[in-house]
This record gives structure tokens, C-alpha cells and sequence, in this order.
């Protein structure tokens, strides 16, 4: 029987509304959002929701020390729900932020600890973005060896993959000046567009390095468990159970790209046979569907009524 891999997003799949309906008709949904709001004293919520104002409220959003925590909480609000309608899951991965959802949903990482993982991280990335400016584009249309030819090839300043995230689509992060100058000779070698993306910091890159100790010591505070399965870890495209190396991937991953497209395959490989996208957003069905091809089942779940479908699906 084909496995059921939970995937969990991460930056960039945030909107103003999420969770709003989740919260409005699901009681296990209100007692994360509510648990997170007190946790964290402030009002995540009402960043989620939003207060009316359309650009003023995706500003607020797109701040990397709100995302964080409002993309986990949207996560792990899904997730409650699931669970009273004992929907199970056999194998979970999530990109970038999304990697603390997965393990937090798999028991590696209680739910408490991962909201305070994440609003660290959050909080250190963006001040290291501040410390370190740096810039982030996506290659399309190049294979990975080739992206990773034209980093190397950029003698003068950092830049380096940052996410592999389907074939033809990976994404480079470093100082602004050599990311401009891997654009321009990406496209020169043959890919299809070069696109600047809308970030605050070289997310996945040497940039990030301001960010290490802090994270370090905020990972070394929290227990993390053998998770109940396997989750697969961005850094190695491989799952892991072993607490210790979750630990320490979970550091290098803020450095390190996130091997999307790898883990995708591995998973395919180990009897994944339907993607359910929890949370936020559907980025992560489109790459399931470049990198495994359209016969591949996937879906998003992130309101009522994709959870109302979802299980009508599986009847």
C-alpha cells in the first residue's frame, strides 16, 4: 500500500487570512492558535488574520520573525484538526521553517518548543539579514550541476544554492552584488529566466552565520524525541530518528541548501505515494508535481473545506 508523506511549507507561503477559518469552525484548531498567542505573548492572530488594511497587513506578514511562527501555527492548527478526524500519516518532510512543523507533527519536537525554535529563528535570521544584507534569485530552466558551476564561477563574493527545489527551479542566496553577477551569467550559460526574489536576508547561505550561536543555544534548550516517523531532513535528503542529528541538522540547515527535489525522490523511493501538503499555501503540490510528474497524488490542505474534501477523499 502506498505511504502518505505529509509536506509542510515554509517562507513564501504565507497570505493575510490563514488559519482565519480554521479558527472560526474547528475547536482544536482555536486551542493552538490561542496556545501560540499566549506562548509567545502577542498576538500572532491577529497578524494572521489581518486587520482590514490589504498592504499593511501582507507587510506585516512578510516580516521573517512573524512568518516563521504564523506558517508553523498554520501547520500545526491543520494538524490538530487531522488528527480528530484520525488522519494518519506515514513519513513527513517540510521546507526550510517547514522542517520544525514536520518534526513537531511527527511527536521529535513538542509543540510548545517548536513555536519557540521557530520565533528564534525568525527573530536571529532577520537580525543576521540586517547584519549581513545579502539577496536571493531563482535559476529556471538550468540543471542543478549547472547552477552550482556558475556559484563556483563567481570568484568575487558569496553566492551559493540555497534550495533545489524541483528540476530546472533552484534558487541561489549570497552577497547582493555576486547574486546579481550568477544571474547574468546563468542566463548567459542558457537558463530560461533569472528572477530577484522579494527577501530580507541570504536565507541558506555563509550569510546567515550571525544567526549560528544563537540558534545553537536555542536548539541545545529544547528535548527533541525519536520521531514517530520518518521525517526527512532537509540538509540530507535522508530521514533520521536519532535526536542528536536532528539537532544538529536542524543547525546546519540554516546555512546549508534545502534539498527539495532530492527528498522528494527519496521519498518516492522509500513508498510515498500521495503528498498532502499541510498548511499554508500550495508551493509545495506544484514542486511535487515538476519533480515526480502529474500521475503523482497530491494535495493542499489548509482551510475547512480542503480538510472537508481531503476526507471525503479518503473514505
Amino acid at each position: 500500500m502506498a505511504h502518505v508523506s505529509f509536506l509542510f511549507p515554509g517562507q513564501g507561503s504565507q497570505y493575510v487570512g490563514m488559519a482565519q477559518d480554521l479558527y472560526a469552525t474547528s475547536a482544536e484548531a482555536r486551542t493552538v492558535v490561542d496556545a501560540a498567542d499566549d506562548l509567545l505573548a502577542v498576538s500572532l492572530s491577529s497578524l494572521m488574520f489581518g486587520s482590514g488594511d490589504a498592504d499593511q497587513d501582507a507587510e506585516a506578514l512578510r516580516q521573517t520573525e512573524v512568518t516563521q511562527p504564523a506558517l508553523y501555527v498554520h501547520s500545526m492548527a491543520t494538524v490538530a484538526v487531522l488528527k480528530k478526524f484520525q488522519v494518519s500519516f506515514d513519513m513527513a518532510a517540510g521546507h526550510s521553517l517547514g522542517e520544525y512543523s514536520a518534526l513537531a507533527a511527527a511527536g521529535a519536537l513538542s509543540f510548545e518548543d517548536g513555536l519557540l525554535l521557530v520565533r528564534e529563528r525568525g527573530r536571529l535570521m532577520a537580525e543576521a539579514g540586517t547584519q549581513s544584507p545579502g539577496a536571493m534569485a531563482a535559476i529556471i530552466g538550468m540543471d542543478d550541476a549547472d547552477v552550482e558551476a556558475v556559484c563556483r564561477d563567481i570568484a568575487d563574493g558569496v553566492v551559493e544554492p540555497a534550495n533545489f527545489n524541483s528540476p530546472g527551479q533552484v534558487v541561489i542566496s549570497g552577497e547582493e552584488s555576486a547574486v546579481e553577477r550568477a544571474m547574468a551569467l546563468a542566463t548567459e550559460r542558457g537558463a530560461r529566466r533569472a528572477i530577484a526574489l522579494p527577501v530580507s536576508g541570504a536565507f541558506h547561505s555563509p550569510l546567515m552565520g550571525h544567526a549560528r550561536d544563537g540558534l545553537a543555544e536555542a536548539l541545545e534548550g529544547v528535548a527533541i524525541k525519536a520521531p514517530r516517523c520518518p521525517v526527512y531532513l532537509n540538509v540530507t535528503a535522508a530521514p533520521s530518528s536519532d535526536p542528536e542529528e536532528i539537532r544538529a541538522r536542524l543547525l546546519e540547515q540554516l546555512m546549508a541548501p534545502v534539498r527539495w527535489s532530492q527528498t522528494l525522490v527519496a521519498m518516492q523511493e522509500a513508498g510515498a505515494g500521495s503528498f498532502v501538503e499541510v498548511g499554508a499555501g500550495k508551493v509545495l503540490s506544484g514542486l511535487v508535481k515538476r519533480t515526480l510528474g502529474r500521475t503523482v497524488s497530491t494535495s493542499a490542505i489548509g482551510t475547512s473545506e480542503d480538510i472537508s474534501a481531503y476526507i471525503n477523499s479518503i473514505a
